[in-house]
């Protein structure tokens, strides 16, 4: 087993763990439901919303929050920042369930179902086809993920002889794993502007795809430091501020460039007068730029920066700007004509509350059995109840912390994942 990395052990049956587990029994409920009655008796989808939440949040807004491993890859593997490799494995993980399941509601989402292997059948396939590419490419991206994140498994197993064998070829699937999500992010925002007039103005736009790009990458290290934040209270897991200071500085520089291409779109369009008109989409539109906005003026400050909560609600703004721009895009901001509404059915919430619940119970299950996160600095972190509790009283108090900074690191295909 790796020397650099340990499971966290301690008990996985507890009191957040069960109630996860409810969530899930409810959501599984509604999938038998839908699968026996059909579509209709759990979701209010229809002609004029084909889509609902399922595939806005599921697959759109969530494989853009699974994008940690990604975004981490492009740190670690194309700017050579060997620095933050210790915190690859742990981005794998949150991109493999978030990928994984996001194929799987598919499953739920579509009428014909029992039809969808018809999709790798070359006889159907549409070349010209945006929504073929998306479909390929996630689905191969979640393969990729699963042999990126197998060492940790077969780590786990003390299975070395696959372990040797797969490191050898290891540096093919990173390369994947970063070209794919490149391809398909921004295919996702290329599914509205064949949508043509039904997306309000000011989300419609033929940069689209590059915006969609730009905050994957952006909700990517987002997650990141949410997650690690997560760990460290949660999980009694020391807090790797000085790190996630560092991810952290790349945000706001995403995010300007993210406005100043929105900014000069709208321009360019004419569309600014759209924002004083009555209704919903301007005030949504100010709310998404003000999540970001918060985001940027808190992270352009080293000094703020270095602190866990700025760290933790900063991260959250990302997360929910991102998440509400998807939003505004696919359901809110889209019209696809008089006489059609839209809101999503208990059914369709419970099923997405469920794979949620599933995926954390998940992340939970695989960092307390498998070498995921980083070992704990010799000293700390060792006493399941209150190994970080200083560092985790200083989070809640907003004072900065520190922890092994591994900058010295460089990995090799050899060492990733």
């Amino acid at each position: 087993m790796s020397e650099r990395f340990r499971p966290i052990g301690g008990r996985l049956l507890t009191p957040h763990f069960y109630f996860l587990g409810v969530l899930l029994l409810i959501g599984a409920y509604f999938i038998v439901k839908r699968f026996i009655f059909g579509i209709g008796a759990v979701a209010n989808l229809s002609d004029g919303f084909p889509w609902g939440i399922w595939i806005t949040y599921d697959v759109v807004t969530g494989t853009a929050i699974a994008c940690g491993g990604y975004a981490m890859a492009l740190l670690v593997y194309v700017f050579n920042r060997g620095q933050f490799h210790p915190m690859v494995r742990a981005a794998l993980l949150t991109s493999v369930f978030g990928y994984t399941l996001a194929g799987a509601s598919i499953i739920v989402d579509v009428g014909r179902w029992w039809q969808l292997y018809n999709v790798f059948l070359p006889q159907y396939m549409n070349l010209n086809s945006v929504m073929l590419e998306v479909a390929l490419c996630v689905t191969l991206y979640t393969l990729v993920l699963w042999i990126e994140f197998s060492p940790a498994i077969l780590e786990a197993m003390q299975a070395k002889r696959w372990l040797r064998n797969l490191r050898h070829f290891l540096f093919l699937a990173i390369g994947l794993g970063i070209l794919l999500p490149t391809m398909h992010q921004s295919s996702l925002g290329s599914l509205l502007i064949i949508a043509g007039d039904k997306v309000h103005p000011l989300w419609q736009s033929n940069v689209i795809p590059l915006l969609f790009l730009l905050t994957a990458i952006t909700m990517g290290y987002a997650i990141v430091v949410f997650e690690s934040l997560y760990a460290s209270v949660n999980l009694n897991r020391p807090l790797e501020t000085p790190l996630l200071a560092k991810v952290s500085a790349l945000i706001p520089w995403l995010l300007i460039a993210y406005l100043f291409i929105r900014a000069a779109d709208i321009a360019r369009s004419g569309e600014f007068a759209m924002l004083l008109q009555a209704g919903p989409e301007p005030i949504l539109f100010a709310i998404e730029v003000a999540l970001f906005l918060y985001a940027i003026r808190l992270l352009r400050d080293p000094q703020k920066r270095v602190r866990p909560t700025v760290l933790f609600w900063t991260s959250l703004a990302v997360l929910f700007g991102g998440g509400l721009y998807r939003f505004n895009a696919f359901i809110i901001a889209f019209d696809p004509g008089p006489g059609w509404h839209y809101f999503p059915a208990v059914g369709e919430m419970m099923i997405t509350i469920g794979i949620v619940a599933f995926e954390i119970m998940a992340y939970l299950f695989f960092v307390k059995m498998t070498p995921v996160m980083m070992a704990a600095p010799e000293g700390g972190g060792s006493d399941r109840r209150a190994g970080s509790g200083l560092d985790t009283a200083r989070w809640l108090e907003g004072a900065p912390s520190s922890t092994q900074d591994s900058a010295s690191y460089r990995p090799t295909a050899a060492t990733s994942a």
